[in-house]
Parts: C-alpha cells; structure tokens; sequence
C-alpha cells in the first residue's frame, strides 16, 4: 500500500524530467515535493477512524459543490477548460477533491439506506449527479465519467441485484446503438424491458416505463450529441477508431503516443534516453500521456511492471473492502478501488489507442498536484480501514 504509490511517484519524476529536457520549466521536483505532502496527509489519515468523519460528510459535501459552482464563475481556464480555482497563485481542483467526498456521502447513504427497491435510488442518485453535472459542464468528461463508474461499483458492493445495476445503466447502451449500430435497438430495447419485466415490482408498469424510457434516448441521443457535448469532445470519441483521418489534429496525440509506446520494444531506450519524449513530439506527455513516455523509455518490461503493480495496488484495497468491520468503511474502499481502476484502465487505453482521448490522468504518475494529494489522501483512508480492521481482530 506504500511501496505502490512512492515507487511510481518516484518512477514518474524521472519521466517528467525527460518530458521536460528542452524546456525552460521543470515539474519533476515539485511532483516529489507534493507527493511528499501527499504521504504526510495520507499517514494522518491513517490514524484517523473513518466513523470520526460522518458528522461532517454533509457540509463537506456542500462546501464541495459551492467550490465546483464557484469554478463556474471565478475559476481558471486552461487548454479550453475551466476547471481549477486559483489561491496565491497555487491552483486547485475541486473536481479531484469531489470524488472522494462523493464517495464518503455516498457509502454512509447506501449504509443506512440499502437498495431493496427502485426508489431507493433516488438518494445515490442525488448525491452522485450534482457533482457530476457540475464536473462535466467544466466541461471534464473524464472525470464525469469516475463518478458514474463509482456509482455502478457501489450499488452493487451495497446489495443491488446485478439485473438492476444493467437496467439502470442501460440507457448507455442505448445511447451507443443510437449512435453506432441502430439495428442493435431492435434486440436490445425489447432485451432491457423483458429483463424489467422478471426483476422489477409492479412487472408491467415498469417494463412500461423502461421501454419508453429507452425510446426517449433513442431519439434523443443525436440532439445530446450535438448540443451536448463540446466539438472537440465528439472528435474525441471517434478519432480513436481511426486517428489517421485527421493525423495533424484531433488524432495526432493518439497517433505519436502509440508510435512512441511501440519504440520502446521490449527493454526501452532508457530513462532520460526517449528520441520523441526528448523533441516533444506528444503534447501534454508529461499529465494525461505519462504512459507513452513510460513505454519509450522503459519498453514492454516497464510499462508491464506498472501495470501490473496498479492490479496489485487494487487487489490489495479489495481484501481491505472484504475485511471491513462495516459496510461503510466496506463502501468506501471499494468506491476508491474503482476510483483507482477506471483511471488507470482508461488512461492506459487512451495511451495505446484503444480508447478515446479523455483527460483522466493515470494516478500517482501523471503531474498534477491536486489529483496526486487527493489520491494519496484515498490511500491513508483505505489504512485507516486496515487499521481498524487489524485492531478490531486484535481485540478478538
């Protein structure tokens, strides 16, 4: 749970600096320094019960939502986004700091409140989709997407049918049909409103509504598309499939990514050696494309090493999450474990050309100094599980 993280602060510091040879600026050092603010919060929250937190969840959540708001009107824009507020010159990122009060609230509410039926659902869903609205107006749609991944992952930790977790997220699919393969409706929509029909109470008033309510998104699902989402959004979401159609533009970050990933071989060609991480051949290497320099510079034995040191890092918050005295402390952990997952899975993907360019950044590697403190704060409370859970079995 430590030697994860501090081993790839430290590995990215070194791929920072090489992002960052011909440049008259140097991020590497204060990735260090803020990691090393980062363990300091992480070790006292460690010591920290998580039940000590509960009486202030709900103004936490509050003063999260004013600063999400005040982004809105007073915030800091950069690279087209507004996303950060400014103190002293020092910038914050309330988005990264909503994700881990999004999940606290959202763990006490699914404890005291089970998901035995559909209107149980109305409070996780409140408490969930007004950061997230808030996030993606920014507009940040990678991390709007954390808090949906988060919100699937916790309903079903805290007890909701796997039937209903598909029906509830089905309109996704519908979505992607509408866009992609309209054909697909014609088996999916009737597939989703039988599966309502079995699980759901009141059968034929529900499996009403899910059909209606999958038409809806059907029809509107090309105003969203075109209404809802920033151009350079939608070129997003597709170049992935085919970044050569605009190789100057929006495809060439995933175009000199993969190149630079597939330079590296098998050994790299060695930290601070990278031909294309040295001329900057890949915008933003040194946040959101971190990976790319790690594949160049490293190869396949070090981009795997990563890899598989995050699924390490992962298994080991699930048995957290399964050794938890409580469901809350249980639902807390396993919300940062998806946390921590979805972002590294989408990060990587975004990096190799398997998935859209999004701007979620691979924790712990990646600089930027809020999203860094924020992910060790997640690491000193998921100790904090650990902790009462081996002091619990002590007392035993």
């Amino acid at each position: 749970m430590w030697a994860i993280p501090i081993g790839l602060v430290i590995l990215s510091g070194c791929l920072i600096a090489s992002t960052q040879r011909n440049s008259d600026f140097a991020d590497w050092y204060q990735h260090w320094l803020t990691a090393c603010v980062g363990v300091l919060v992480a070790l006292g929250l460690a010591r920290l019960p998580l039940r000590r937190y509960k009486p202030f969840l709900f103004p936490m959540y509050c003063v999260t939502v004013l600063s999400l708001i005040a982004v809105r009107v007073i915030g800091v824009s950069a690279l087209g986004s507004q996303r950060w507020l400014s103190f002293g010159g020092i910038h914050f990122q309330p988005s990264e700091l909503a994700k881990i009060v999004a999940i606290l609230l959202l763990a006490a509410v699914l404890e005291r409140h089970p998901i035995s039926k559909p209107v149980d659902l109305i409070r996780p869903l409140v408490v969930i989709s007004i950061p997230w609205g808030l996030v993606f107006v920014q507009p940040d749609l990678g991390t709007s997407l954390v808090f949906g991944a988060v919100l699937i992952t916790m309903l079903y930790w805290s007890g909701m049918k796997l039937e209903w977790v598909v029906i509830f997220f089905s309109g996704l699919i519908t979505a992607i049909f509408t866009a992609g393969y309209p054909w697909g409706l014609l088996l999916w929509i009737p597939l989703i409103s039988l599966l309502a029909y079995r699980t759901l109470p009141f059968r034929v008033t529900f499996a009403s509504l899910i059909f209606l309510f999958q038409i809806l998104i059907a029809f509107a699902t090309p105003w969203i598309w075109e209404n809802g989402l920033k151009a350079y959004q939608r070129d997003r979401l597709l170049l992935f499939l085919d970044p050569s159609k605009d190789p100057l533009g929006g495809g060439y970050h995933l175009l000199q990514s993969t190149i630079g990933i597939g330079s590296g071989g098998l050994f790299g060609s060695g930290l601070l050696q990278g031909e294309l991480t040295k001329l900057q051949f890949i915008p933003e290497q040194h946040t959101d494309f971190i990976f790319s320099a790690l594949g160049e510079e490293t190869g396949f034995l070090g981009t795997f090493i990563v890899v598989f040191s995050f699924a390490l890092l992962i298994f080991e918050l699930l048995k957290i999450a399964r050794r938890a005295r409580t469901d809350y402390e249980s639902l807390v952990v396993i919300g940062i474990a998806t946390m921590v997952m979805f972002q590294v899975i989408v990060n990587i993907f975004m990096t190799i050309g398997l998935g859209p360019v999004t701007g979620i950044p691979l924790p712990f590697m990646s600089y930027g100094r809020t999203a860094l403190v924020i992910n060790f704060m997640a690491i000193g409370i998921c100790l904090s599980v650990a902790r009462q859970s081996f002091l619990n079995s002590e007392n035993l």
